[in-house]
């Protein structure tokens, strides 16, 4: 089990000066290869995430479900007006959904963001979100594994358990270049731009992709949009070609800031670049997707196997509308539920998510607040797309750190992200910590860590 390799981690630091041995090295390491998230160090424990082989084949396994079931969703909602709106899609994203990228499928990389308790069994994990347009994280991830390799506290650990890093970064680009090949029609090298506003905090992180791409041999540059000009059919960021895009920028900010008409969006429309991840995306990159993806009226596009992996993964969420709907108890019972005043009587057991939203920006976590402030939530999300999902539970584990020049261990929520290749395929995992519930890094609170199996030996 996973938490007997945290508990001999745990006690293996403890020994002699292997903790303080280890922030030494560990915060070289984080300054030597740039592992910030903006100005503040991405981690600040002093031990990796660790995942059984069981529990990682159980996460793949689910992930293989629900990601087929959600390209289901997605083909019959592109095909259909009307399920399509259940989405929540604005007038220009309904505009830009249909350009054809030019290979099959909506999100090469993703992410989904779960949360899994250890010893629950399947029932244990649950998705809450799915970023299916910009997935950050895989190559801190990557640097963040090599990083504590090299912390005496787990080399002298490796000593009776085996830590494999489950590496992230090398499937993202593997994806995009699938994407290209498609596009391209041959399998040749593409001129690469990693595109995002140059002021954004996750910078480093292009940096390592773009190490990444050049490790395969491949011409690669950072851009930012704002460098962008399209002129006689070819694309150029920076004075410099341009024919594929590594899309870091969210699709929202580019359509605000450079408008629709930008150089960046007519080059894509027109087939001059190929864009990973495409703006079709941004259809299941909506919070408003796992709603649709667990509403009763699209259970039969499903399998029996994609439906018991909704039913198991995916909690109770909804689009917040007048409507009656179905509601499964814990004890499998289905019952027909007004959904306003359902919501409302449940303010406990449940969470309001903006549609469009990222960061924990918005979001009501209806125990948080008294029943005034709840039925005011309730009432704003009304007024513009919002779901509700029901609440699930969040996992701690205990973790190390330095304290005034002591060893601490204090517990921590987690949370546990999957990297999905093509929609379906697990490559790698990004583990976020923090005290507060919402575990977001964007948001300011909390850590990155690096995900690893283990085993004893």
């Amino acid at each position: 089990m996973s938490t007997e390799a945290v508990a001999r981690c745990h006690d293996t630091l403890a020994e002699g000066s292997l903790a303080a041995d280890s922030a030494t090295v560990l915060t070289q390491q984080l300054r030597d290869q740039g592992l910030f998230f903006g100005e503040r160090p991405l981690c600040g424990v002093l031990r990796p995430r660790f995942l059984t082989l069981a529990e990682y084949q159980l996460l793949g396994r689910a992930c293989a479900l629900i990601g087929a079931a959600f390209e289901k969703v997605r083909v019959a909602a592109m095909a259909d007006s009307a399920l399509r709106a259940q989405f929540g899609l604005t007038s220009w994203e309904e505009q830009v959904i249909h350009a054809d990228p030019g290979f099959p499928v909506a999100s090469p990389t993703s992410r989904l963001d779960a949360f899994f308790v250890p010893g629950a069994g399947a029932q244990g994990l649950k998705f809450t979100e799915y970023n299916a347009e910009t997935p950050a994280g895989a190559a801190y991830n990557d640097a963040l594994s090599r990083a504590f390799l090299a912390l005496p506290g787990m080399q002298a650990f490796t000593r009776d358990h085996v830590v494999l890093p489950i590496p992230a970064a090398a499937g993202v680009v593997d994806a995009l270049l699938q994407a290209w090949y498609a596009w391209r029609g041959v399998r040749e090298m593409p001129q690469v731009c990693i595109l995002d506003w140059k002021e954004v905090p996750t910078y480093s992180e292009f940096v390592l992709f773009e190490q990444e791409f050049k490790a395969r041999g491949i011409p690669v540059f950072i851009g930012d949009p704002r460098d962008a000009e399209y002129k006689n059919g070819q694309l150029t960021v920076a004075g410099r070609p341009v024919t594929f895009i590594y899309k870091r920028v969210l699709i929202d900010e580019l359509a605000t800031q450079s408008g629709l008409d930008s150089a960046v969006f007519h080059a894509v429309r027109d087939g001059a670049v190929c864009m990973v991840n495409p703006l079709r995306c941004k259809l299941l990159h909506k919070k408003a997707s796992l709603a649709v993806l667990s509403d009763e009226r699209q259970a039969p596009l499903f399998t029996a196997s994609e439906q018991a992996a909704v039913q198991a993964h995916v909690p109770w969420t909804r689009v917040v509308e007048a409507r009656h709907t179905q509601y499964r108890d814990s004890a499998g019972g289905d019952h027909t539920v007004d959904l306003l005043p359902f919501i409302a009587e449940r303010r406990e057991t449940m969470v309001l998510k903006p549609n469009d939203e990222y960061g924990g920006k918005g979001i009501v976590l209806g125990w948080t607040v008294d029943d005034a402030t709840w039925q005011r939530a309730i009432e704003t999300a009304l007024g513009e797309p919002y779901i509700v999902q029901e609440r699930v539970e969040v996992p701690s584990e205990p973790w190390p750190a330095m304290v005034d020049g002591a060893l601490h261990i204090g517990d921590r929520m987690l949370d546990t992200a999957p990297f999905l290749a093509n929609g379906t395929t697990v490559n790698g995992c990004l583990t976020r910590i923090a005290t507060d519930p919402l575990l977001n890094v964007t948001a300011g609170g909390g850590s990155n860590v690096p995900t690893f199996l283990v085993e004893k030996r």
